[in-house]
């Protein structure tokens, strides 16, 4: 993760991902559906924001046209490996797939995030990440210094 600090804007650099799949019948679809649920993970923790009226909870950002979600020039070259070692719970050796990109992304996404801005001495950020909000602590942090 790269964040520019006049901005606030970040870019993913590199995001590899690897799944154990048990055995993978169509590794192809494997590989695409552990594209998809690391974007999905990635644009929860970067991009959406569901926003919900404090007096009667109704959601305001309840279509694609109120929040953001990842582009493909968003993202970078996702790299997926698959651990094909069969599992012995059932006949054909299968696992669930995709799960873990969508439940790792965010966590991985966030760590990056905080890891670039640590030396700044922000150890806290709401997701999602926008560059708003990281413009906001980076410019915060500097007046604190």
């Amino acid at each position: 993760m790269e964040i520019d600090p006049e901005t606030g804007g970040l870019e993913i650099v590199r995001y590899v991902a690897v799944d154990d799949v048990g055995r993978a019948i169509n590794p192809m679809i494997v590989h695409g559906q552990t594209h998809g649920a690391v974007v999905q993970g990635l644009g929860q923790a970067l991009f959406e924001h569901c926003v919900y009226d404090d007096a009667t909870g109704q959601l305001l950002s309840g279509a694609l046209m109120d929040y953001a979600v990842p582009r493909a020039d968003d993202l970078p070259r996702i790299e997926t490996w698959l651990d094909d070692v069969p599992t012995s719970t059932n006949a054909l050796g299968v696992k669930g797939a995709g799960e873990a990109g969508a439940v790792a992304a965010p966590c991985a996404a966030i760590s990056a995030v905080h890891d670039a801005l640590g030396p700044l001495g922000i150890e806290h950020l709401d997701m999602p990440t926008t560059p708003e909000r990281i413009w906001s602590a980076i410019t915060t942090s500097e007046i604190r210094s």
